[in-house]
C-alpha cells in the first residue's frame, strides 16, 4: 500500500473541507450533485451500471437510467454525509429514525456477540455510528486502499463517531476476538466473493457470496442481525431498519447449513435492494465470479 492517487487524495481533501463548512443539508446536496457528474464523467461505468440494472432488475432501459443515476446521486450524498462524521456523529439522534433497537439489547444482553450484516444500501456508516452512539461496543471491518492515506481517513472518521475500526475482512482472529467479547461486527455482505463464496441467487441470479457470517455463528453461537439504513423521502434522515436475529430452517440454528442460511440471507438483502434500488451500489459487478465461469454447475 502506497501514497498512489494523489489526484483522488487531493479531491477528497477538498471535498472533505468544503462539505464540513457548509450546513448539513447543503453538504448532502453537494454531495449529490457531484455524484451525478461522476456519472457524466465516466459514461462506460455509466452504461454498464445501467446495464446490469435493466438485465438484473428486468426493467426498462429508461427505468434502468433512471434508478442508476439516483444511486450515483445517493451515493455522492453518502460520501459527504460519512467525511462530516465528526460532526454528524454528534447529532445522530436527530438524523436517524429507527425500529428494532430491542433486538441490539437482547444481544448485547446474552453477551454472546452479534455480526451485524448490510450490504452497500443507504448510509451503512451511519448505521455503524448510530449503533455505537447507542453504547454498544461495534466494529467495522475494512479494506486496504490503494492509496495508505484514505485508508487511514476511513479509519479516522469511523473512530470519529465511536466505532472500532476493526481492520481487514479476513482477520478471522480479530473478529472471532470481537465476538467472545461479546461485541458487535458490522459488515456488508453483499460483495463478489470470487472462488471463496457459494453460489447463491442475488436478486435472481447466481452469485458468489461470502460465508464468513454464517460460519462465524456455526463456530461461536453468536447472533446475525440484518440492519439497514435507507435514506429517507426528506434525503436527509437516514432510517435504520433492525431485522430479529436470524434462524436456520426447520428449527435448525442460523449457519449450521451454510447454503440454506446464505440462500436466506441473500434474500432479505435482496428485498431490500428491491426496495429501493436507486440507494443500491450497481457500478459494483456483483455477479462478475459466475459469470466469468469461475464456479461450475456444482458450485465452487
Amino acid at each position: 500500500m502506497s501514497e498512489g492517487q494523489p489526484a483522488i487524495w487531493r479531491f477528497l481533501s477538498i471535498f472533505k473541507s468544503v462539505v464540513r463548512m457548509l450546513p448539513h443539508k447543503r453538504a448532502v446536496a453537494l454531495g449529490g450533485w457531484l455524484g451525478l457528474l461522476v456519472a457524466k464523467a465516466t459514461p462506460v461505468k455509466f452504461r454498464e451500471a445501467c446495464g446490469r440494472c435493466e438485465r438484473i432488475l428486468g426493467v426498462s432501459k429508461e427505468r434502468a437510467e433512471e434508478i442508476v443515476r439516483g444511486s450515483y446521486r445517493h451515493f455522492g450524498s453518502a460520501a459527504a454525509e460519512f467525511a462530516r462524521m465528526p460532526a454528524a456523529a454528534r447529532d445522530i439522534d436527530s438524523l436517524v429514525t429507527y425500529s428494532g433497537l430491542e433486538y441490539l439489547r437482547d444481544a448485547a444482553d446474552s453477551k454472546r456477540g452479534a455480526i451485524l450484516v448490510t450490504a452497500h444500501i443507504g448510509n451503512w456508516e451511519y448505521g455503524a455510528a448510530w449503533v455505537a452512539h447507542q453504547g454498544f461496543p461495534v466494529n467495522a471491518l475494512g479494506a486496504d486502499q490503494r492509496d495508505r492515506r484514505i485508508t487511514d481517513l476511513i479509519k479516522e472518521l469511523r473512530e470519529s463517531a465511536g466505532v472500532i475500526a476493526l481492520g481487514k475482512a479476513g482477520d478471522l482472529k480479530a473478529m472471532v476476538s470481537a465476538l467472545k467479547r461479546g461485541e458487535f461486527i458490522a459488515v456488508p455482505v453483499d460483495q463478489d466473493a470470487k472462488e471463496f463464496g457459494v453460489v447463491s441467487p442475488f436478486l435472481g441470479f447466481p452469485a458468489s457470496t461470502p460465508t464468513g457470517p454464517e460460519r462465524l455463528a456455526a463456530r461461536l453461537g453468536c447472533d446475525v442481525i440484518p440492519i439497514f439504513c435507507i435514506r429517507s423521502g426528506d434525503g436527509i434522515t437516514i432510517d435504520v431498519k433492525i431485522y430479529p436475529p436470524l434462524k436456520g430452517r426447520d428449527g435448525k440454528p442460523f449457519g449450521a447449513d451454510i447454503q440454506e442460511s446464505a440462500d436466506d440471507l441473500n434474500e432479505i438483502l435482496s428485498d431490500e435492494i428491491r426496495r429501493h434500488p436507486e440507494q443500491w451500489m450497481w457500478m459494483y459487478p456483483r455477479w462478475e465470479s459466475v459469470e466469468r465461469g469461475i464456479f461450475d454447475d456444482s458450485g465452487n
